[in-house]
């Protein structure tokens, strides 16, 4: 039996790498990174792949073949997915196999723990596949939740029993529409859309999955109609949707590379008419030319250039130089690479020592910090601060057993920054004064262990109980509201650490076996290792996350394992000349840098 786990790890393994180095603005990378490739869609052309999954008769009579086909034949246009599954159903049994029409079509995505078990005797042939179930593809491109709690599939395979029949068919098939991981891949293309913050701030990030047999030139029509059907249940509470009743009028059309996109749209007003041309513009990041925006046949928006309004509006501040920063015994120090920025510490000295993890981060002229200070009765304490330079610590939280590494939501509103921390098996928010205020989390079980913030501010990570989740949050009010969360299926257990990889990627530390460090997207679907070999648990880990923004050239992650600090490009241990500034000058002790972070 030739080994099919094998081929789909290499096949997605080598897209995802491809992906990675061509599309992400990161040319010296060697690490592999989560696929989100962009189409290059050009006026009067196409340039999507039209890939539609093997027919049933391509794999002859190889079972292993006809199996990896079976699972990618719901690929493609929804409203035609039952008629290609059925294609592979033997005849007789089409019918057990219950259609759904719409907006109701979904597809099972299952990542497949081991290769299928396939054993022929007499009379059939026996297929048995183990899952892990990733979630529920909609036709509007949205990766849902589970629905099925299958962790293993059983169906039989024969040759059918009329003459004129070849090849292979499903006996027994399942009562889903199955679709691999690797499948999903292959013949998706994963996008990005974007909407409003809650308080219409800050763009937001929204993962969806076009199929690549659509032809290129109805794109802009489904980016279109994703945007005004709304976002993805779990990102709603932390975005604003576009006025109740917004449709599309038609597809949208193109002629000389001028896009033309005609709406209803009620109450607009010209504030609201300007973001959602930016929003637009976002959307639809391939597209350069011109873009006219009516309301009801009105021309009301006008953009010349769509690749300069990006560049004049950009989706959120982020810094083009990031620094690199760790602690050594107990102190912030920078470290220094070749070819990379460094700087000095804006920490005052005074009350920079005895930490454990820190973060910086950039709000507008001033620099947030938050340090875990260890206290001499051996308890955690959050000390916080802001300024331009210098920083001062200017609060201190109570005492805490345990706290993991601290992150800042970088808020459109630097008077009032936030941050998040967790504490003793809980996630709290606290403020530039230091208060700490449980944060209640819906649909999460377990010890709240770490947390990561995205680039926008608005979406969150969480490990608690070993597990992965991820969240929106609300800014309304200069509160910190998080909404229901949202678990993410991930092939790594007994999860450590995680911070933001991209804008829709996390990077994860757990045990796959041994403890390793892998990179999936928001929605758990797409996922492929960034090392396999950490050689302890992850205690901290960071990363500088691939944006549309900006693009550096520099290895994008960090982490701490057995109180060694790693960094990639590719990954190697940070050593102590390092760090910029020797130990000896302030009088440290020999030791390892410890808890390295990005300030930017």
């Amino acid at each position: 039996m030739r080994s099919y786990r094998i081929r789909l790890l290499a096949a997605g393994c080598v897209g995802v790498l491809l992906a990675g180095l061509s599309g992400c603005g990161i040319p010296n990378e060697s690490e592999v990174q989560v696929d989100e490739r962009r189409p290059s869609v050009v006026a009067n052309g196409s340039s999507l792949r039209r890939d539609e999954p093997p027919n049933r008769t391509s794999a002859g009579t190889d079972p292993d073949v006809f199996v990896r086909n079976f699972l990618a034949a719901a690929a493609g246009e929804p409203d035609r997915a039952y008629q290609r599954v059925k294609q592979f159903i033997d005849p007789a049994e089409r019918d057990r196999l219950q259609e759904k029409q719409g907006s109701e079509v979904g597809l099972t995505v299952v990542r497949l723990r081991d290769e299928p078990v396939i054993t022929t005797d007499v009379e059939s042939t026996k297929v048995r596949i183990a899952v892990q179930q990733i979630g529920l593809l909609r036709a509007n491109g949205t990766l849902v939740p589970p629905v099925a709690t299958e962790s293993e599939y059983q169906f039989e395979l024969n040759t059918g029993e009329r003459e004129e029949s070849n090849g292979l068919y499903v006996r027994n098939p399942p009562n889903v529409l199955l679709l691999s991981d690797t499948a999903l891949r292959e013949f998706y293309q994963s996008e990005t859309i974007y909407f409003w913050s809650s308080d219409r701030s800050r763009l937001v990030p929204d993962q969806r999955y076009l199929p690549l047999a659509v032809a290129a030139e109805r794109r802009v029509t489904d980016v279109v109609r994703w945007l005004t059907a709304g976002p993805s249940d779990w990102l709603g509470p932390g975005v604003s949707r576009l006025p109740d009743g917004t449709s599309l009028i038609n597809n949208a059309t193109e002629s000389d590379g001028r896009w033309e996109v005609n709406l209803t749209m009620s109450g607009e007003d010209d504030d609201r008419l300007d973001q959602l041309a930016t929003q637009l513009a976002w959307s639809l990041p391939e597209l350069q030319g011109t873009l006219e925006l009516k309301i009801r046949n009105q021309t009301r928006r006008v953009i010349d250039s769509l690749r300069e309004h990006r560049l004049s509006h950009p989706a959120y501040p982020i810094s083009d130089s990031p620094q690199r920063f760790c602690l050594y015994d107990g102190v912030i120090q920078p470290l220094a690479f070749a070819g990379e920025p460094s700087g000095t510490v804006p920490v005052v000295t005074s009350a920079n020592q005895r930490a454990v993890s820190a973060a910086l981060a950039r709000s507008g002229d001033q620099v947030l910090a938050a340090l875990v200070l260890t206290g001499t009765d051996g308890r955690n304490r959050l000390g916080v601060g802001s300024g331009p330079t210098d920083v001062k610590i200017s609060a201190t939280s109570a005492p805490f057993t345990s706290t993991g590494q601290p992150v800042w939501l970088r808020s459109a509103a630097p008077d009032r920054p936030h941050g998040l921390v967790a504490a003793d098996g809980k996630l709290y928010r606290f403020d530039a004064e230091a208060r700490m205020e449980q944060v209640p989390l819906l649909n999460v079980a377990g010890r709240v262990t770490a947390v990561a913030a995205a680039l926008d501010g608005h979406r969150i990570a969480v490990i608690a109980g070993g597990v992965l989740y991820v969240a929106a949050v609300n800014l309304d009010g200069g509160q910190v509201n998080v909404g229901p969360a949202r678990q993410i299926s991930t092939s790594l257990t007994a999860l450590t650490a995680v911070d933001w990889g991209g804008e829709n990627s996390l990077v994860v530390a757990g045990s796959g076996g041994r403890p390793a460090i892998h990179e999936t997207s928001v929605d758990g679907a797409l996922e492929a290792p960034r090392n396999t070999d950490v050689g302890g648990q992850v205690t901290h880990l960071a990363a500088y996350p691939v944006n549309p923004v900006v693009s550096i050239s520099a290895g994008t992650l960090m982490y701490e394992a057995n109180g060694v600090a790693y960094r990639s490009n590719p990954f190697e241990r940070i050593k102590q000349e390092q760090v910029l500034v020797p130990p000896q000058a302030n009088g440290a002790t020999a030791g390892n840098p410890t808890a390295p972070f990005f300030l930017y």
